[in-house]
């Protein structure tokens, strides 16, 4: 009979088992499977053996007699989940060797991801110590049997994937609701990073691939929409993305590998990646915001010879390429080579993608090639160039995926330029990749206009910094984010305030995040599955980390990390020589700790802590503490701190800020009142009418010192 069900399955949908050794495990041990559909006991139970049972809801079974036939029988186990004895009856059978399938989230998924798991599973491996088996059912989130919202087919691919026998850790010496707490979590990672790696081995290596697999789902989805309200379908996505790497091919064939692309968020930037990809080229995104000098400078690193980029760009924003071209290199300009694509070219292509989704549009090299060559902010110093490959972007968007229960029908808002790394993967590209609704916006600082785009866009996802939250809030209509599911902050630290005002004025939760380009960004983040106040949130699956001790920083340390998401090197061959002596562990450069959670909190960068009569003072802790005080003096009002050299103490802090009202007296009230301790209260405070921002709004710190320098030599002083 299980042999019949077995092939039935396989004919069906092509079912597939993996890892089923496990099964044989003998009591007692716990199988927990995610729950997406209405039959995955079906997949399940043809493959275990008779003895296994099935934990059923008995009120959930007397709906109809239809539910009774199917739920109570010799191979399942009736539990009330309201009583209080049900998970004492469980673990009964445990202790007597038992071997129990447990749905521990309680429900089918309504996202298609894991949703919470209940901690009664938790007491239940605290109680009995049995074993555990994770299972993860790939694909059966888009049967007809589903309640995942979005689209769903009557025969998709389903497998199942087992894990080897895992055993929980021992808890001693603590409460029953505190074990029941940890140990439901422990269990929730290891399914959580089971599905992250069974993605990694089984899913499209190349993001080109994987953007043409989530295109064949649903080719006439509207996925790309920019402020000149032009919607992209995938298939007239991938349609432009053939027609362009035709045209760009023998323009690139003789050139290097590595091509800059110059170009803000609009439709045309991630149009031209795929095709740049499909040309087996690697995009190296310029930042636009540093200047000519800078961009020269990152160009030469890379070894370009010829950047892509628009013509109505330059002449909007007025910007000068006369340094890069008078170094040689080449510009070629994307409203040139539109003007060379027949319309024979163009109904060709338009055959084959009717054809089949895509074309000719087919990756151009291996996952571990470079994917996009990205700069680092430099914000205390020049810019560095980072290689990401595939799999790293790929990673990083499935770490991500997740943690996160994004749906088919969200709408993700990106105004983050695309030659930031958070503009890139998480607010291009993972849309892309997972189906999503995207609208590209050029600049970030327009305030007013943006929170009424989300609005009237009915845009369910935003990401942004801290700076040009600040500036949304101050100009947007409480009604504006009221779509808003999710907003993620990240590329700064989320200041007390301004998490504050979002909350109380728009009802919106900013979940905060930690990344850094070379980690193609994502690090860590706050989801409503696992909230931190204060943190950075927890680190996403696969990534492993590691401190090391700080002279004068008692209770946190340098922060390392390694995983999949970790770039493959630096062009600047100080710095590679560097990372690649660590054996695939990432400096980061950033003071940090990890509470018994696994929860991330940053101190702030090394390089932003000074020593002051041989203590260690975080320069970050003292700008977070000081964000906000001065709204009496205006809203506009920002304060910066740095460190000066001083022959007494070693170093001195020194204020720095855009309002002339703000008096060193008050500065000392404001962190006295926060409780910082004399050691932090900068000697003096100077002013500056504007201070110097990086495209993502950070504070450039490189320029602010220089403008300290250059005010200084001004007054003589």
């Amino acid at each position: 009979m299980f042999a019949l069900i077995r092939l039935l399955l396989r004919w069906l949908f092509g079912f597939r088992a993996f890892g089923t050794d496990v099964l044989r495990t003998p009591g007692p041990v716990l199988l927990v499977p995610n729950h997406v559909s209405w039959i995955d006991w079906l997949f399940l139970g043809a493959l275990l053996e008779r003895d296994w049972k099935f934990v059923v809801s008995s009120v959930a079974a007397n709906y109809t007699w239809m539910h009774r036939k199917i739920m109570l029988n010799r191979r399942t186990f009736a539990i009330d989940p309201a009583s209080p004895y049900a998970a004492k009856h469980m673990a009964e059978l445990l202790e007597r060797g038992g071997r129990l399938v447990l749905f521990a989230e309680g429900q089918i998924s309504r996202t298609g991801t894991l949703m919470k798991l209940y901690d009664g599973t938790g007491f239940l491996l605290h109680k009995t110590h049995a074993r555990v088996i994770t299972c993860y059912l790939r694909g059966a989130n888009r049967l007809r049997w589903s309640r995942q919202p979005g689209w769903r087919r009557w025969w998709p691919r389903v497998s199942a994937h087992f894990s080897p026998v895992l055993t929980a850790p021992k808890l001693e010496n603590v409460s029953v609701a505190r074990a029941r707490r940890r140990l439901t979590n422990w269990l929730r990672d290891q399914m959580v990073r089971q599905q992250f790696e069974t993605e990694m081995a089984l899913g499209p290596a190349h993001v080109l691939e994987a953007v043409l697999e989530a295109a064949r789902a649903t080719p006439d989805k509207v996925v790309l929409q920019d402020a000149t309200m032009q919607e992209l379908t995938y298939r007239r996505l991938l349609l432009s993305a053939e027609l362009l790497a035709g045209q760009l091919g023998p323009r690139l064939a003789d050139g290097p590998d590595r091509v800059g692309v110059l170009l803000p968020n609009v439709n045309a930037a991630p149009v031209l990646l795929l095709a740049l990809w499909s040309c087996g080229k690697v995009p190296a995104i310029l930042n636009f915001s540093t200047g000519p000098a800078t961009m020269l400078a990152c160009a030469q690193l890379a070894g370009l010879k010829q950047i892509i980029t628009s013509n109505a760009f330059l002449s909007r924003t007025r910007l000068r390429l006369d340094p890069l071209t008078d170094a040689g290199i080449k510009l070629i300009f994307l409203e040139d080579v539109r003007t060379g694509i027949s319309r024979f070219a163009k109904f060709a292509a338009l055959l084959r993608h009717r054809a089949g989704i895509g074309g000719r549009l087919r990756p151009g090299g291996p996952a571990d090639e470079p994917a996009a060559v990205l700069f680092t902010s430099g914000s205390e110093g020049m810019p560095k160039g980072v290689e990401l490959t595939h799999r790293n972007l790929l990673a990083n968007m499935r770490q991500m995926l997740a943690i996160i229960d994004i749906t088919d029908h969200d709408r993700l808002f990106n105004a983050m330029p695309v030659f930031h790394s958070f503009g890139l993967t998480v607010g291009t590209l993972l849309g892309l990749v997972r189906g999503l609704y995207v609208f590209q916006y050029p600049t970030p600082l327009h305030f007013r206009i943006i929170p009424n785009l989300i609005y009237d866009r009915n845009c369910t996802v935003f990401i942004a910094t801290n700076t040009f939250l600040n500036g949304y809030a101050r100009k947007a209509q409480s009604y504006d984010f009221r779509s808003l599911r999710y907003l993620f902050a990240g590329a700064e630290k989320v200041q007390e305030e301004t998490a504050r005002v979002w909350a109380q004025r728009f009802g919106v939760r900013i979940l905060e995040g930690y990344g850094v380009t070379e980690c193609s960004p994502a690090v860590s983040a706050n989801t409503p599955m696992a909230p931190r106040h204060g943190s950075a949130g927890r680190l996403v699956p696969g990534m492993e980390w590691r401190l090391e001790p700080v002279e004068g920083v008692a209770d946190a340390g340098r922060l390392f990390l390694r995983g999949p998401n970790v770039m493959r090197g630096y062009l600047n061959a100080e710095a590679n020589a560097h990372f690649q002596a660590l054996g695939g562990w990432y400096d980061t450069g950033d003071i940090a700790s990890v509470d018994e959670d696994g929860f991330l909190f940053l101190r702030g960068r090394l390089k932003r802590f000074a020593k002051i009569s041989g203590e260690m003072v975080s320069l970050t802790a003292v700008e977070d503490a000081l964000a906000g005080a001065f709204a009496k003096y205006g809203l506009r009002c920002e304060v910066a701190v740095v460190a000066q050299p001083d022959h007494d103490k070693g170093e001195v802090l020194v204020a720095i800020t855009n309002d002339s009202n703000v008096k060193l007296e008050d500065i000392r009230a404001v962190l006295k009142a926060k409780g910082l301790p004399n050691l932090c209260v900068p000697r003096e405070v100077k002013y500056l009418r504007d201070i110097p921002k990086l495209g993502t709004g950070k504070v450039d710190y490189r320029e602010l010192e220089k403008a300290l320098q250059a005010a200084s030599a001004s007054t003589g002083g």
